[in-house]
């Protein structure tokens, strides 16, 4: 948040924890993340109470998007979805300044 405060940009704080993203947002944050693992909040208590690695590996991607649906906990924050439609999981601050500031010049 202070970085995007930082850098003058609106945002609209959501607590994904209880107000967990629905499962078409979930479907396009895996396709557009392309990695499963970054996607999942791999540091937290659920993520190791749901087996971690081993048992997220081994689960179909509609699996995956139900488990993360069930448990916003699980999920990587910040989890972000431009005004575009782009979802950044994790802050990255040069993916961040990519996606968020090339597109003001």
């Amino acid at each position: 948040m202070k970085w995007l405060a930082f850098n003058n940009l609106e945002f609209q704080l959501i607590d994904i924890v209880s107000n967990v993203p629905d499962k078409d947002i979930l479907k396009n944050a895996l396709i557009q993340l392309g990695d499963r693992k970054k996607l999942f909040n791999t540091n937290g208590l659920s993520y190791r109470n749901l087996g971690g690695a081993k048992v997220v590996q081994a689960m179909t991607d509609d699996q995956v998007i139900d488990v993360l649906a069930s448990d916003g906990k699980l999920i990587k924050r910040p989890f972000l979805i431009t005004g575009e439609g782009n979802i950044l999981a994790g802050f990255k601050q040069d993916v961040w300044e990519d996606i968020l500031l090339s597109r003001e010049s």
